[in-house]
């Protein structure tokens, strides 16, 4: 069972109007996705489907996998019965034949796994040659922050596990993240086929200065989140 399957109602909503989520994470990647109409797109953790949402909006064509049952069932409860939205997980076979899309979304979701080796190669094979993959992860400065901030110091340079745990309604989601450094991403993505196209590091909306200033501020000198746009060799 995924962490967030016991969540998901309350997850969704959350996640529908936050800071991190509705006024940051998602305004960026669905910028650096840009015109998307036509193209056959893959939402790989999916969540609750608000990205899948505003891509379908956009005129792309999309399906959407999420590793939690819960947050698929909420998924088809926002989208609708004909939404292709499946329970799969990125380090097993994604439910899709070869060269399927145009380009794989992945919003927030690479930080969960230890290895990405596996994810990526799957990622690469239902991407058609020449699609992209965009990714937006925790960035891995904001990460080794917040760990000497708790009094652990693990070095930059490891690939290393960060249980992290935060209230959702009633209860407490419990996960693990993987800290990793800008050099082993990069040389993952090519190890798996991809050539980076961009790395951005996007600001807040602007209206989030006032809707939630603390945060805001916080991050305007520190970026949570690091974002790719990536092409399959």
């Amino acid at each position: 069972m995924s962490s967030y399957d016991t969540v998901a109602q309350a997850y969704a909503a959350d996640n529908e109007k936050s800071y991190a989520n509705a006024y940051y994470e998602r305004p960026a990647m669905l910028a650096l996705a840009g015109d998307v109409a036509g193209r056959r797109l893959l939402d790989a953790g999916c969540g609750a489907g608000p990205l899948f949402a505003a891509l379908r909006e956009r005129g792309a064509v999309v399906s959407g996998v999420d590793v939690s049952a819960g947050m698929v069932e909420q998924a088809r409860l926002r989208l609708g019965a004909g939404a292709d939205v499946q329970v799969a997980d990125l380090d097993g076979p994604l439910p899709f034949p070869g060269s399927e899309f145009d380009d794989v979304i992945a919003s927030l979701v690479l930080h969960y796994l230890e290895d990405w080796g596996t994810a990526l190669a799957e990622v690469r094979r239902v991407l058609r040659a020449g699609g992209r993959l965009i990714v937006s992860v925790n960035h891995p400065t904001a990460a080794y922050c917040e760990e000497r901030l708790a009094g652990r110091r693990p070095g930059y340079y490891s690939t290393c596990p960060r249980p992290a745990r935060w209230p959702v309604g009633d209860r407490v989601v419990e996960v693990t993240f993987w800290n990793r450094p800008l050099h082993a991403m990069t040389d993952a993505f090519a190890a798996a086929g991809f050539r980076i196209s961009s790395i951005s590091e996007p600001p807040a909306l602007p209206e989030a200065r006032d809707l939630f200033p603390r945060e805001f501020a916080h991050y305007a000198d520190a970026p949570n989140f690091l974002f790719f746009v990536l092409q399959a060799d």
